[in-house]
């Protein structure tokens, strides 16, 4: 193809096709160097500088001899354990230390924050008692 047919066809197809997609011309979730860290600055004369403490170091441990693979083979037997349910997670947790201070005698019923329990959801991010219950 000629040059005057090239013309011809850029002035026909509208815009640009190969110009930087910038916040303007991309779509609405498009923002530019979302997501990354610069790894430099640019100088006045716009020349790019790359300053090496910048640069992200990925580390990597040696898995030489690591036997367990990346996935697990939808083929693989269920396991065995049963599920954690509430009330397991307080038998494993709370209950073992609550059970101890019961039989020495210095269990104290109105101290129950010694075992993890919060007398009130007051600041939390998301309350647990009683506005998230379904009404």
């Amino acid at each position: 193809m000629g040059l005057l047919s090239n013309l011809a066809r850029g002035l026909v197809r509208g815009a640009d096709r190969t110009a930087e997609l910038t916040s303007k011309r991309g779509p609405r979730s498009f923002y530019r160097s979302r997501g990354t860290k610069p790894t430099g600055f640019l100088t006045s004369s716009r020349k790019f500088v790359k300053i090496r403490q910048m640069v992200p170091e990925l580390v990597v441990p040696n898995l030489e001899g690591f036997n367990l693979k990346p996935y697990v083979s939808y083929k693989a037997p269920r396991g065995t354990e049963q599920p954690l349910t509430a009330k397991k997670l307080f038998m494993q947790t709370a209950a073992v230390q609550i059970e101890k201070d019961f039989q020495e005698g210095t269990f104290d019923p109105n101290n129950l924050e010694k075992y993890g329990f919060e007398p009130s959801q007051e600041g939390k991010m998301f309350q647990l008692f009683p506005k998230n219950y379904v009404r």
